[in-house]
């Protein structure tokens, strides 16, 4: 039975079997015209042939958009001013190239004059939620069709037989990949298939940016990252933008197995899922932005950025990227990278990332005032006075401990019986 009827959706395409079977789907159940969107944020796949696959689908029209520029400078480099990990160890590869496509959907959808968004989202991820909440947030007027959540397609086979029964041809791998991947300028995350029992160690062919460690080279490899207020704008001494940085970085640090991750995480719709990520690029990023900051911050603010950043990983997880809050925060981030400036130079060797120099013409870490000899700047008898008021709190409240037992002390020896010594004054 045919659904409520839509004159034309915008499908999020990428080319793979689902989003070729929602195009005859969608036409066949809500009666509308198809036009496909596929992002282009550097997930590595080609691009050529997408169009003819999508108009002998069904498709009106395929709109191939490069959105890399935007995904780095936009949503990548305001997450890394952050520091926001999700559970501590989630780089957010996945989250954080979704808010970029929900607003190139909406805004093909609003030039296209469409009446829904369509993605290929199952109904146990979090991706369905990334999207359909952006969708509310940028064009609340938009409907959103979730097919995954409708038909009763559950299968790979199944959506080859629904092509075939449609008369469209669909090219079929050999051997199919064994897991759900996701990838990304940023990173690519494998799930399903093996990693669905936890007692299964993901095997070294898993692996599609990096190197297992023990396949790592023996010598290490000497990186220089530079910062201005907080972005990455040079790499060993060349100045280049953001994209070809991050792609130089994935290649170095694949090569040396940085940024592998073996998470079982928090989904936000209930369960708990196990995941392998691959960030070696953002990995690097990561960790020597945070390196830069520890010379470049104040402790109080270095402080207060840690307790946001856990705030900041949930909203970028849980699709609220178009949210006040994050933009608020956001603004904090970003004031806080005036001086997070100078560069750091790292040695990657088997998985590990080893600081060897720290570089800021602001750096706040005095040498004249740490060292353990002699400093002009430092008075050693000037703590005797900080750590009198420092402790005056913990003294105070010690004094009105003790004064407080001593009565209730007293009672007791009061309350105590005692027999009178013979002699005494007794019946």
């Amino acid at each position: 039975m045919q659904k409520s009827k839509f004159n034309k959706v915008v499908l999020a395409y990428s080319g793979g079997l689902d989003t070729s079977t929602i195009i005859p789907w969608l036409k066949e159940n809500y009666g509308c015209e198809v036009v496909c969107f596929c992002a282009n944020v550097g997930q590595g796949e080609e691009l050529e042939g997408l169009e003819a696959r999508a108009l002998q689908s069904g498709a009106s029209k395929l709109i191939i958009g490069d959105l890399r520029d935007e995904l780095v400078n936009e949503y990548i480099f305001p997450m890394l001013h952050s520091g926001a990990l999700y559970e501590q160890r989630y780089l957010l590869g996945t989250s954080i190239a979704r808010p970029v496509v929900v607003k190139h959907l909406v805004q093909i959808a609003e030039q296209e004059g469409a009446d829904a968004i369509c993605h290929g989202c199952t109904g146990k991820g979090n991706d369905q939620v990334r999207f359909e909440v952006g969708v509310m947030a940028l064009n609340p007027a938009l409907k959103v069709i979730a097919p995954w959540r409708e038909w009763d397609i559950t299968s790979r086979e199944d959506a080859l037989a629904y092509l075939e029964k449609h008369n469209i041809p669909f090219p079929v791998k050999n051997n199919p990949s064994l897991y759900s991947r996701d990838q990304n300028l940023w990173h690519i995350s494998h799930e399903g298939g093996p990693l669905e029992n936890l007692a299964n160690a993901p095997q070294d062919d898993l692996y599609q940016l990096s190197v297992t460690p023990e396949q790592a080279p023996d010598a290490p490899e000497i990186v220089t990252i530079a910062f201005e207020q907080g972005n990455p704008v040079a790499l060993n001494g060349v100045v280049m933008g953001g994209v070809e940085l991050i792609e130089k970085l994935n290649v170095l640090g694949g090569k040396h197995a940085i940024g592998q991750i073996d998470l079982v995480e928090n989904r936000l719709v209930g369960m708990k899922s196990h995941g392998i990520y691959e960030t070696p690029g953002g990995t690097i990023l990561m960790f020597a932005h945070r390196e830069l900051e520890s010379i470049t911050l104040d402790k109080a603010t270095a402080h207060t950025k840690e307790s946001l950043a856990l705030n900041y990983a949930e909203q970028v997880y849980n699709g609220l990227w178009f949210s006040p809050l994050r933009e608020a925060m956001d603004a904090f981030f970003l004031s806080t990278q005036k001086c997070v400036t100078g560069s750091i130079t790292l040695k990657l060797y088997k998985g590990n990332l080893i600081v060897m120099k720290r570089e800021s013409p602001l750096s706040l870490y005095s040498e004249k005032v740490a060292t353990f000899g002699h400093s002009a700047d430092f008075d050693h008898s000037d703590s005797t006075g900080f750590i009198r008021l420092f402790g005056l709190p913990a003294k105070i409240h010690a004094k009105v401990q003790k004064m407080a037992l001593e009565p209730e002390q007293e009672t007791c020896c009061q309350n105590r019986k005692y027999e009178m010594p013979i002699g005494g004054d007794g019946d």
